[in-house]
């Protein structure tokens, strides 16, 4: 005999509620519990600039691309972030879902979401998006380029683009810097890393530096000869390194001013 029944949740225990009226599957007997559609397994995750990781961390990856695809039909899901860093010492789970229709899977975010810390007791960030938005991104934003330079995604992607540079956008990100420089004293060691990390990755954008996490993290070092775990423990000399860092902000600052100013121009021209 077969039942076809759904698994509930418990206060303490899940638990399958059967008819009382049935054939066989007497009371005290052993039963085999197993899912109605078989689940296809992950064989291969594709990796970008990540030499080894934790094989807690690539379950845990797996386990998510399962709640994924179960409720957003996509093209790719892509891991990113600081749980790809070593040890676990990350917030939550940062995750990019590739797909073709935008609008209407954004409203499953919450309920993926809420999956994922029932499953895993893990939170998580989703973007989601599709491959035209992804590339336009890439073609213009140091920071999808910085967040897609180290990676985990369900499936292989390859992409080529041609760089535009967008000041006003630019501006923007770098505003988000500056409050490391009003601010130093109320922000934690990961918020000043984050603002520094930031604005080096805007300062290589416009100096057609190659982006990515270890290149950014070692310009950070010879800047300001300080190890990054030290930046981000908050164990920082105020003086010598606000001076460095409202240098370099300057610099920054001007050149986006300049390339502002260039469009205008250029636009009034045409």
């Amino acid at each position: 005999m077969e039942i076809i029944a759904k698994i509930s949740k418990g206060s303490n225990m899940d638990q399958i509620y059967i008819p009382k009226i049935r054939y066989g599957l007497n009371v005290g007997e052993y039963v085999i519990i197993k899912p109605l559609k078989e689940e296809k397994p992950i064989e291969r995750l594709y990796f970008r600039n990540i030499n080894n990781i934790e094989p807690m961390k690539l379950e845990i990856i797996k386990e998510i691309i399962k709640i994924i695809d179960k409720n957003i039909e996509n093209e790719n899901i892509i891991i990113t972030g600081s749980f790809l860093d070593k040890g676990f010492n990350f917030n939550d789970i940062d995750i990019i879902v590739i797909t073709a229709e935008i609008g209407k899977k954004e409203k499953n975010i919450d309920n993926i979401k809420e999956k994922i810390i029932e499953k895993i007791n893990i939170g998580s960030h989703i973007l989601i998006l599709n491959n035209k938005i992804l590339l336009d991104g890439l073609s213009k934003d140091p920071l999808y380029l910085l967040m897609l330079s180290r990676c985990i995604s369900k499936k292989r992607f390859i992409y080529k683009i041609k760089k535009r540079v967008n000041y006003k956008l630019l501006d923007l990100h770098l505003l988000k810097s500056k409050i490391l420089i009003n601010n130093f004293d109320f922000l934690n060691g990961d918020e000043k890393y984050y603002s520094l990390r930031n604005m080096i990755a805007i300062s290589f954008f416009l100096e057609n530096k190659k982006i990515n996490k270890n290149s950014i993290e070692k310009e950070i070092k010879r800047i300001f000869s300080l190890d990054i775990n030290k930046i981000k423990q908050n164990l920082i000399n105020k003086q010598d390194f606000i001076k460095k860092y409202k240098l370099i902000y300057n610099g920054v600052y001007k050149k986006i001013l300049s390339g502002i100013k260039n469009d205008t121009k250029q636009k009034q021209i045409n």
